[in-house]
């Protein structure tokens, strides 16, 4: 009986592990998706974001009957509360996250998602009582130090890398402490707030001098997509929260960062120093001593 509720104990961590990996690549390369409609104005892409992706959930949920189960999200005040609060800090990350890329401080961006990682490392912690070993500890720590040097660099506070963190990190902790699956959480946190982002895109709509009027039907689906590439990678996540240590899981979030990085760098040519390169090489040797360090994980996964 052990052996058996071992092996489906590390069968749920291991697909955890992928759930996470595939979400977070998925992030990785949103830059180029968001670049693509970047003559929409961010407002208005985090707007169709929340719209689009609450039509795309509700299909879902009625394709799969789930209405009966979306309700548990309204049955208590503890509930509404949890799901509005997530509401706001996706819609949070989500604006200024695609203000920024649009912008040309998509570096600054990753840095954010670097960050993220010691604070959701920090919620396990206090919130969960998840513990580390020494070597661990050591990666986190050059971790921090890394990402401080790189903040002291900036000469400034690094407020858009310090806002996503933050927001994001939060979100994942109330993911995790939500009894609600991951699709019928998602499709209650965009419900939330569609009407209002509809009646914003009406507005914008009407305008006279509305950015829609010269797009192009290219555009047009893209927009419309939007609501698919916002979904899909969020489940993912989500299913991984629930299955995964936030420990572990804060660390495979160094991927999307560093994807996000490689396309500022080489694909949109922004700033990047030999101060730059230290500081985030630092924090990679610290991500590969972290995942050595779980090498009794990553054994039970290759014998699958």
């Amino acid at each position: 009986m052990l052996k058996h509720i071992s092996s489906l104990t590390s069968n749920k961590e291991h697909s955890g592990v992928f759930y996470a990996i595939a979400a977070y690549g998925i992030w990785g390369i949103l830059p180029i998706y968001w670049k693509s409609i970047k003559q929409i104005p961010a407002t208005d892409i985090l707007a169709h974001r929340i719209f689009w992706s609450f039509l795309f959930l509700a299909v879902i949920i009625s394709g799969m009957r789930k209405w009966g189960e979306f309700k548990l999200a309204f049955k208590s005040l503890r509930s509404f509360l949890a799901v509005g609060l997530a509401s706001i800090l996706i819609s949070t990350n989500w604006l200024l996250y695609i203000w920024a890329v649009n912008n040309n401080h998509i570096v600054e961006a990753s840095l954010g998602y670097f960050i993220n990682p010691l604070l959701t490392i920090l919620l396990g912690r206090l919130v969960f009582r998840e513990r580390s070993d020494v070597w661990q500890n050591v990666a986190i720590g050059l971790t921090l130090i890394s990402v401080a040097f790189l903040t002291y660099q900036y000469g400034r506070v690094p407020w858009i890398a310090l806002t996503l963190a933050t927001s994001f990190a939060i979100y994942g902790l109330v993911k995790k402490l939500s009894t609600l699956t991951p699709l019928t959480g998602l499709g209650a946190e965009t419900m939330l707030v569609a009407p209002l982002a509809l009646g914003f895109l009406l507005v914008q709509f009407s305008r006279a001098d509305s950015v829609y009027s010269p797009i192009t039907l290219t555009t047009v689906i893209l927009i419309v997509l939007t609501g698919v590439v916002t979904s899909v990678p969020l489940l993912l996540f989500a299913q991984s929260a629930k299955r995964v240590p936030l420990s572990t899981l804060g660390f495979i979030q160094y991927l999307s960062p560093s994807l996000s990085l490689i396309l500022g760098i080489f694909l949109y040519h922004e700033r990047f120093t030999h101060i730059d390169m230290l500081s985030f090489g630092c924090i990679w040797v610290a991500l590969a001593i972290y995942s050595l360090s779980r090498k009794d994980v990553l054994g039970r996964f290759r014998r699958g």
